[in-house]
């Protein structure tokens, strides 16, 4: 890391008070096979719903999630689906794949502020992943889609109740996200905003429209290694 970049972190972070953390691809990296694994539970969940082929619903899938933020949002809305059997069935995965990450959870624990997690997946999801990674214990509290009232990023009524049930003033915040869109919303309202992506060689089960080169202007910060730039932070 260069001196300016050293000292554009030590500028950006020494207000933030608070350090709120995207789940799915963001605590745990992208090349993990959990998030591949709850995406097969979705398209199954779909066809015992539907009753269709695979390839017709993983389509439908994918619009609903760009459209809504969430596929179980457009289920909901367009479908009436029961968002607790839904929420139950696609996070039902084995995560032994996932192991503690030590060096991370030093890191989080480094942190000198709150620390949360704002997720569009389920507490139960998150509580468990966390668990798996070690770094369950770090966190203050988990915002998940339910509390969201089943509004998911990038909606700004997500990032307004969650700021509003913590008290959180954006602008001495800072969320890690690995979706660049749902970054624009906090990045308005003055949020310090870090995308955490995977190595540009590296194969990962995400959109195309997901991909973000990191230049986009409600980015911040770029990261492909978070645990390094959460050490970066407390070393300003």
């Amino acid at each position: 890391m260069s001196q300016g970049e050293a000292e554009r972190i030590a500028t950006a972070f020494s207000k933030i008070e608070t350090f709120v953390f995207d789940l799915d691809n963001t605590l745990y990296p992208a090349t993990s096979d959990l998030w591949p694994k709850i995406d097969d539970r979705i398209t199954l969940f779909m066809i015992r719903l539907f009753g269709l082929d695979s390839l017709s619903l993983r389509a439908l899938q994918k619009h609903y999630y760009k459209r809504y933020g969430t596929t179980l949002r457009g289920l909901m809305t367009e479908h009436g689906v029961d968002a607790e059997a839904y929420l139950r069935y696609v996070h039902d995965v084995d995560r032994s794949s996932l192991k503690p990450d030590h060096t991370l959870a030093a890191a989080i624990a480094a942190l000198p502020g709150r620390k949360l997690i704002l997720t569009n997946g389920s507490r139960e999801h998150a509580v468990e992943t966390a668990r798996a990674l070690g770094v369950d214990h770090l966190f203050e509290d988990i915002f998940d889609i339910v509390a969201a009232d089943f509004v998911a990023k990038p909606e700004a009524e997500a990032y307004e109740r969650f700021f509003s049930k913590h008290a959180i003033d954006p602008r001495r915040a800072a969320l890690f996200e690995d979706i660049a869109r749902n970054l624009e919303v906090p990045h308005r309202r003055g949020t310090t905003t870090v995308l955490v992506k995977p190595l540009s060689d590296v194969s990962t089960a995400r959109e195309h429209w997901e991909i973000a080169d990191g230049l986009e202007p409600h980015v911040d910060f770029v990261t492909s290694d978070l645990a390094a730039f959460l050490e970066s932070v407390t070393a300003s």
